[in-house]
């Protein structure tokens, strides 16, 4: 039994053809229930100047409490990757426009 609880597993995942070019999003709201995440994806206009800026949900996520931790985790140590790859892509020595390095 103990050799069971061993094997790795894998998930498979398919999208349909509408779903593999994705959506975009550059606004996010979370809420929360005693039952459940829910995270609204949209996009929205910033261009307009106006008190009241108009936005169109293109997609609402509702998650379980115990994925909401691992997706946080997750969503974090992408974008600590991500932070260190575009730092060091700002160093002089890789062409970025950042400043030298202060010498000891």
């Amino acid at each position: 039994m103990a050799e069971e609880d061993e094997t790795e597993r894998h998930i498979n995942i398919h999208f349909s053809p509408e779903m593999m070019g994705g959506v975009y999003a550059n606004f996010a709201n979370v809420s929360f229930s005693d039952y459940e995440f829910t995270i609204t994806f949209a996009r929205v206009d910033h261009e307009i100047d106006a008190d009241e800026i108009p936005g169109v949900v293109v997609s609402r996520v509702n998650l379980a409490p115990k994925f909401m931790r691992e997706l946080a985790d997750a969503l974090e140590d992408s974008y600590s990757k991500y932070a260190t790859r575009e730092g060091i892509k700002n160093l002089p020595e890789f062409g970025g426009r950042g400043s030298a390095p202060p010498r000891n």
